[in-house]
Formats: structure tokens, C-alpha cells, sequence
């Protein structure tokens, strides 16, 4: 299959204005997929009211049939299409945070979409992307956007065109090249099914700041992985094909190449902690230093790829991060990436 490329980044502003638009949104509504990018990751995305085209999506990516699907829309009043019942609480937080990073957990009413989507559930999770290319998109289709990561799945989700096109190009009809994402991991993915809400995948939107617009609508409470409410929840994400190991609480001390005698390591870390590795070992830098969080988002799961591509790696170490409320999404990320294969720096 022909995978069609378009590069919109000098139509950021003007969209509308780009030769092609016409052929990327009758794509969508001819039910292609397209992958285009949002402000967390690039989706991988398909018309959510038809059967095949939700099902290309399974098949692209490899993915489970029982894994749900995020709705992508433009406007909150696509909501009453395809949801009912949705509380007032969370229509207080939508207003809060929409357009962004967040999907809601809402009842589902059947008939307008596939029901694919919702990997058997009778629940949808639906977000409002504030990316401007992605969300000029779904204006102009004016459809509900099917789209998990643009991403065999299993693999680091792409954060860049260039990962897109590494995995997928081949198997789907297109993709939007934009600049690369912004926040670079998934959105928070928050359950609305019943109050007080349950933060079903972490992101960059965190319970205390949920909490703080809308006071004590989050509680803590741990999810049940084998009966998935989100998508991401039971399957292996994020992780390379070598061997991954979490140095809980980061690397503080040098790592000598001599430990590991005829292994050849990649490190991923901070760029902070580079002097601390030997000259021996492949070094790939995650944010300016422990602090910067934003950085590391962005830059984990290009840097995931990038030590998946080197050649005769035996082994991956990732430098953790303390764990509190600003780190709870990137040590989601990186345990999942590790297969939780977590040791101390002292075990090394």
C-alpha cells in the first residue's frame, strides 16, 4: 500500500490554504487511515462511525480487540451523539480542561459509532485535542476521530512524524507531518463512570490539579489491569526490544563498563548525569536534569527508539526519577517499559 505524506508545517496557521486538504479529509471520509498529530502523541486515526474503518485500526497496529479506543472531537456538542449521562462534575472539568491532554471516561450510547470502540465496554473515552494542525483536522472532517498512537502496538508511541512512518508506512493510507508533539506522552485518562472519579492512566494533567478545579472529584484507588476501563491499561506498552532495566531513584554515582564485562549498555537519563557514565556505554539524554519533567515527557519515547535502533545493544538502563505526584506519568511510562525489571542503584 502507498502511504501518502503530507507536510502541513508551513500551513500551521492556514490549513485551509494547503493543496492537498481536500484529499486528507475525503480520506478520512472515505475511511482511510490517517495518523495525525495532537499535542501528546501522533494518533493514528479513523472514522469512529464505521465498522471497517475502526477495524483498519486493530489490523495497522497490531492491536488487541478488547483494547478500547480514545474519540477524538472538535466541539463538545459531538459528545451528544454517541454519550449519555454524563455528570456535572464532569462537564465541570471538560470546560476546565478541554482542549488538552485529557480523555473522559463517559457512559456510552449505542447506535452512532462503532461499537468497536469501546473494546466491548459500555463506556467511551473521548478527548478534545488542542494540537492546532490536529484539531483543524477534525473541524474540517467534522467527524468523531477514532485514534490510539500511531504505533505498532507494544512499541514506544511516536512522538515524531519519523516514528510514524518507521512503523507504520506501508499499512496506512497517510499521515499529517507536522512539528514534532509537544508533551510527548499520552493524555490523562480520567473515569467518569461513577463519583468520586479514578485517574485510569496518568498523564501530564495530574489528580492535584484536577483536584484543585474541582475539589476532591479524584480519589486514589488502584486499577484493576486485567479488566481495563482505558485504553493502555492491560497490555505491554512503551518497551525496545532489548532488555530494559529501571535503576530506581536514578543513577547518582559513576557506572563502570567493567560491571558488565562483555555487555555492551545504553543509559537513558537526565543529561545531568552523562559524566556518570563510562565512555564504553551508549549515552541518550531524557530532559536537562531530574527536575525537568516536561523534558523528560518529550523526549522519552523518541529515546526509547533511539536505543532500539543501536546495533549490538545487549541492555538498556533507565535512570529513574523520585516518584511523587509530578513523576507519577513518566514512572508509568518508564515501569512499563522496564516489564517493572526494577533494581536499585547498589544492584547494578
Amino acid at each position: 500500500m502507498e502511504t501518502y505524506v503530507w507536510d502541513v508545517r508551513k500551513y500551521v496557521h492556514n490549513l485551509q490554504s494547503y493543496p492537498q486538504i481536500n484529499q486528507i479529509v475525503e480520506g478520512y471520509r472515505q475511511n482511510e487511515l490517517i495518523a495525525l498529530p495532537t499535542e501528546t502523541v501522533y494518533g493514528l486515526g479513523a472514522n469512529a462511525k464505521d465498522e471497517q474503518a475502526v477495524k483498519k485500526i486493530y489490523i495497522a497496529k497490531g492491536r488487541p480487540s478488547d483494547n478500547p479506543l480514545i474519540i477524538h472531537i472538535h466541539d463538545k456538542s459531538q459528545l451528544n451523539d454517541f454519550t449519555q449521562n454524563i455528570s456535572k462534575e464532569a462537564e465541570i472539568l471538560m470546560d476546565a480542561f478541554w482542549p488538552g491532554p485529557i480523555s473522559f471516561i463517559v457512559p456510552y450510547k449505542k447506535g452512532f459509532l462503532s461499537d468497536r470502540v469501546t473494546g466491548g465496554l459500555n463506556s467511551v473515552a473521548v478527548r478534545m485535542p488542542s494540537h492546532i494542525i490536529g484539531r483543524e483536522i477534525l473541524q474540517l472532517t467534522n467527524l468523531p476521530i477514532a485514534a490510539p498512537s500511531a504505533n505498532v502496538s507494544g512499541r514506544p508511541s511516536p512522538t515524531k512524524f519519523e516514528h510514524v512512518k518507521h512503523d507504520l508506512e506501508g499499512r496506512i493510507f497517510g499521515i499529517i507531518q507536522a512539528e514534532d508533539v509537544d508533551e510527548g506522552i499520552e493524555s490523562t485518562v480520567i473515569d467518569c463512570t461513577s463519583f468520586p472519579f479514578k485517574i485510569a492512566r496518568p498523564g501530564s494533567i495530574t489528580t492535584e490539579m484536577i483536584n484543585d478545579a474541582l475539589p476532591n472529584s479524584v480519589v486514589n484507588e488502584k486499577m484493576d489491569i486485567e479488566k481495563p476501563i482505558a485504553p493502555g491499561m492491560k497490555y505491554k506498552h512503551y518497551a525496545p526490544s532489548q532488555p530494559v532495566t529501571l535503576v530506581e531513584g536514578g543513577i547518582t554515582k559513576p557506572i563502570k563498563s567493567s560491571v558488565y564485562k562483555d555487555e555492551r549498555i545504553a543509559v537513558i537519563g537526565p543529561k545531568s548525569i552523562e559524566s556518570l557514565i563510562s565512555e564504553e556505554m551508549i549515552f541518550i539524554p531524557l530532559g536537562k536534569n531530574a527536575k525537568d519533567i516536561k523534558g523528560a515527557h518529550h523526549d522519552l519515547y523518541d529515546a526509547l527508539r533511539i536505543a532500539d535502533q543501536l546495533i549490538d545493544i545487549d541492555k538498556i538502563l533507565i535512570s529513574g526519577y523520585i516518584r511523587n505526584e509530578s513523576t507519577v506519568a513518566l514512572m508509568n511510562r518508564i515501569d512499563k517499559a522496564s516489564g517493572h525489571n526494577i533494581k536499585g542503584e547498589d544492584e547494578l
